[in-house]
């Protein structure tokens, strides 16, 4: 599987390629998320929501197991407050709907530089940040409703 962000592909449809299967959602000139499955699992999808042009989730049952597959794209530093608050709060209503039986796997774009200097996240950060770490970036990891995942 493969959760892909700035699609700009409009509506909020599927199409097959090659085998693959995408689903996608969008809106005219911005933003955008799909996901897309391989020819393996696509007979495993059991529910597909386009939530909106930044968030989407689809379920599959692969044997015993249920996944969800998040495809995520956060709002942009210098955007509106209320955009951003508006996508928070559908990606927060997102995970939290889903059973704690089931297993969760998040794809996405959260717009958030990390910075150069681990700074208290050496378990995620990797060593690959660059520039200035951004509200962002704090955001994806201090926010109290995503350490309950």
């Amino acid at each position: 599987m493969v959760c892909v962000q700035e699609t700009r592909w409009v509506a909020s449809r599927a199409k097959d390629a090659d085998g693959y299967k995408l689903w996608y959602s969008g809106v005219p000139r911005v933003n955008g998320v799909g996901i897309l499955v391989d020819r393996h699992l696509r007979e495993s999808v059991v529910e597909v929501r386009q939530v909106n042009n930044r968030l989407m989730i689809i379920k599959l049952v692969v044997g015993e197991c249920t996944l969800n597959v998040v495809s995520a794209y956060a709002p942009q530093a210098g955007l509106d407050e209320e955009i951003k608050r508006h996508f928070w709060e559908g990606f927060d209503e997102i995970v939290r709907n889903i059973p704690p039986a089931e297993r969760l796997f998040i794809g996405g774009d959260f717009n958030g530089h990390f910075g150069l200097a681990a700074g208290g996240y050496t378990e995620v950060h990797g060593g690959f940040g660059f520039g200035e770490r951004n509200g962002g970036a704090l955001r994806c990891w201090t926010s109290p409703r995503h350490l309950s995942w």
